[in-house]
Formats: structure tokens, sequence, C-alpha cells
């Protein structure tokens, strides 16, 4: 098998995200006091498609945000429309805003794709203050969502240490002894105690081509999304990690084959006598990949 298939970028790319949680939270719902995200109906467990590329944008930064090239757009730290501007200054360009001639937010957005790599990925709307226009980006994802419906947890958690001083003093009433001040504080920690998740994901060569997206951007996807778990840790995220990476790579830069049924082709089961789920190996997963339609490749990263 050619190694290089899966990072070509003429060819188009449907893949299988697995990763898992254990007592941690993988995406907090600020709408719901920050519980873990859940679909109401069959609460199983949601994670973004949003979350998934910050931890992808995060990796990229730490291996490669100090070349010129891998730049991220979507950052904190510095507002959007000064990144446009620097594209204007780059150029030699007077920003005029809604009256801008599109010779120069064509050239803006060139060099914005060319300089910054979520942007030549993932895709931008950069038409606020300072236009920069819209890309498309080539990659997309879909929510996660887990394989069984989760129990969202909200535990009490206490610290010793009060956070204002007024709180540590008492008035202590006329005759009352042994009065003291507020000892610790109470707080609150979501997780799920265990859930895999599975999240869908696609490649377009067309869109690439506009982008200006090469082989070493999207090897740097699959990477990413591989590695991108050690480097996120944090007490509220407990413990994650990929389960599985499975890419079906097309010959044709318009497909094979349909992508429903190629993502189809990776199923994923509670093991027989598991009736609650507490690590990855209460599962099964299998992969159909010996009668894949012509044109059609299998790569497994993780699996």
């Amino acid at each position: 098998m050619d190694a290089a298939i899966h990072t070509d970028v003429n060819r188009r790319h449907d893949f299988v995200l697995l990763f898992d949680v254990m007592d941690g939270n993988p995406n907090g719902d600020p709408d719901a006091g920050n519980l873990p995200r859940v679909d109401p109906e069959t609460m199983q467990g949601l994670v973004t498609d949003v979350a998934i590329k910050r931890k992808v944008r995060d990796w990229v930064d730490m291996a490669r945000g100090g070349e010129a090239r891998f730049k991220i757009y979507v950052q904190s730290g510095e507002a959007l429309n000064a990144r446009h501007r620097r594209a204007y200054e780059a150029l030699g360009i007077t920003s005029t805003g809604s009256k801008q001639a599109a010779n120069d937010i064509r050239r803006a957005r060139e060099w914005m794709c060319d300089s910054f790599f979520d942007i030549r990925m993932f895709g931008a709307v950069m038409t606020t203050g300072v236009n920069c226009g819209q890309v498309r980006g080539p990659l997309q994802l879909t929510f996660a969502r887990s394989i069984d419906p989760i129990v969202p947890l909200d535990l009490s958690i206490t610290r010793v240490a009060v956070t204002r001083e007024e709180d540590t003093e008492v008035v202590a009433a006329e005759g009352e002894e042994g009065a003291q001040g507020k000892q610790t504080e109470m707080g609150r920690k979501a997780l799920v105690p265990y859930g895999l998740y599975r999240a869908h994901g696609f490649f377009n060569p067309h869109f690439a081509r506009q982008t200006g997206a090469t082989s070493e951007d999207l090897g740097l996807v699959w990477q990413a999304l591989v590695s991108m778990w050690d480097l996120d840790r944090s007490a509220a995220r407990g413990m994650m990690a990929c389960r599985g990476l499975y890419i079906f790579s097309h010959e044709s830069p318009l497909g094979n084959a349909p992508a429903h049924e190629l993502l189809a082709r990776v199923s994923v089961r509670r093991r027989e006598g598991v009736s609650v789920p507490r690590s990855f190996s209460d599962y099964a997963v299998t992969v159909a990949s010996s009668d894949l339609p012509p044109g059609v490749t299998l790569t497994t990263l993780v699996g």
C-alpha cells in the first residue's frame, strides 16, 4: 500500500475518528452549567466539531506554530480584524471597508490562506471590518456522538482556601464562644464516567486547490487527530485518547463510492455481557476492508 495515499490532496478522503473519555468532561455545555453535552432524547454524549478543531489548532500551533505557513488564525490574544489588517499591510492595500475592490479582497484572501494553517484546512469568514473575503475549507468534521448513552455526573468539591478575606472573619454575638469564619469553598465538577465517541470527517480536493492546502497540511491533520489528546491534558478532561482513525481514500477527486457506505464499514459494538461500559476493552471494533469498492483505499492509522 502506498503510504502517501492518505495525504494526497488530489483525492477525496472520508474518515472515521474514535476517541474516548474516562472520568472527564470532553465538551461542556455553557447552556447547561458546563455539564457534558448530550442528546436529550437518546442521552448519547456529544462533542462539537468546533471542540475537535480547537484541539487540532492547538496541536499544530505547538508543533509548527513558529513557522510562517503554520500560524493559527482562530486564536486567543489577538482580534481577528488585527490579523486581517496584517494582510493588508503586507500587501500595501488600504482598507475601505464595504467598498473594498474585489481584486484587493482576492489578494488578501490568498495571503491569509498562505499564512494560516487553519484557514487553509477549515476555512474562515473574514468579511468583518477589514475584508479578507470568505474561504470554504477542504476538511470538515461532524459532531462526535457516543456509541452508548452516557450519564453526566455533577459532583460537589471543596477547597480549604477561601477566596475573600472578609469570609474568614467572624463577628461573634454577645456571649458566643468558639465561633470561626468560613473555612472552605464549595464547587462543582462535571464528568462522564466513560464514553466512546465517534466522529466523521471529509476532505474535498476541489476546495484544497482553492485554499492552497498541501500534502504536508493534510499529514499534520492526521498527526494531530492521533496525538493532540496528550497535549490537551487537564484535570477537567480526565483521560482522553484516540482509539481509531480509519481513512477511506478515493482514486477520483469526485469520489468512487458514497461516503456513508464507506463509513458504515467501521462498526463499533458493545461486547456480549457488558451492560455498563467503563473502558475501551468493553467494545469491539470491526472493519469490513476485504471488498472495498474499486478505486477506494483504506488506511488505518489507529485501530
